[in-house]
């Protein structure tokens, strides 16, 4: 009872005393709670996600005209139109260089059952001052070939302007008409105007 009443008075005269006991507290309070929490974050796993790359497989694609080795070769999926070219032993000396660099986009990837076809100068030049060969333009069911059209020829299609046909030319090759909409090079109602107006033979 006397000890009470001596540390009643001393906390009387020296009240700093209870803030300093206060104070002490909640720093003790802080620190274990601190120290909980790193606990917890060290005794936590860190899962490492790696993105798995995308399956290599063999494609084969047909290779014809105007190369050195016309057939059909097999590619790995990653392969492009001048890989194709290459294994096709290169351009001959009558392929119409120029139908190739306006109309072939040898950095296009290759797609399974894909057709590569190079036409020969004379194939090309048949026809300049009328309808122009099948190679540049309607077939002869009158449709597009969206493989070989020009840019003048694809313009002539409904919907299509300058900027989509130049996507449609370095999307090339195609193995159907379905893939102008799968690669998303023109919008479903374009597609559905244009579908059997075009083709890829």
């Amino acid at each position: 009872m006397a000890g009470w009443r001596k540390l009643k008075t001393t906390l009387t005269q020296k009240p700093y005393l209870i803030t300093l006991a206060l104070a002490g507290v909640l720093i003790l309070v802080i620190g274990l709670a601190v120290a909980g929490i790193g606990f917890k974050n060290s005794s936590e796993k860190i899962e490492i996600i790696e993105a798995e790359p995308e399956p290599v497989t063999k494609i084969l694609v047909d290779v014809g005209g105007a190369v050195s080795k016309p057939g059909i070769y097999e590619f790995s999926s990653t392969a492009r139109v001048n890989d194709a070219l290459v294994a096709g032993g290169g351009l001959a000396a009558e392929a119409d260089r120029d139908w190739i660099s306006q109309n072939l986009n040898l950095a296009a990837k290759l797609s399974d059952g894909a057709k590569i076809y190079i036409p020969f100068k004379e194939e090309t030049n048949i026809n300049k001052d009328g309808p122009r060969s099948n190679l540049q333009g309607p077939s002869l069911q009158g449709q597009i070939n969206i493989n070989t059209a020009s840019l003048a020829e694809l313009e002539q299609l409904w919907g299509i302007g300058p900027v989509t046909a130049q996507k449609i030319i370095d999307s090339r090759p195609y193995v159907k008409v379905e893939d102008l909409l799968e690669k998303k090079i023109v919008k479903s109602n374009v597609y559905e105007e244009i579908k059997d107006k075009i083709t890829v033979l």
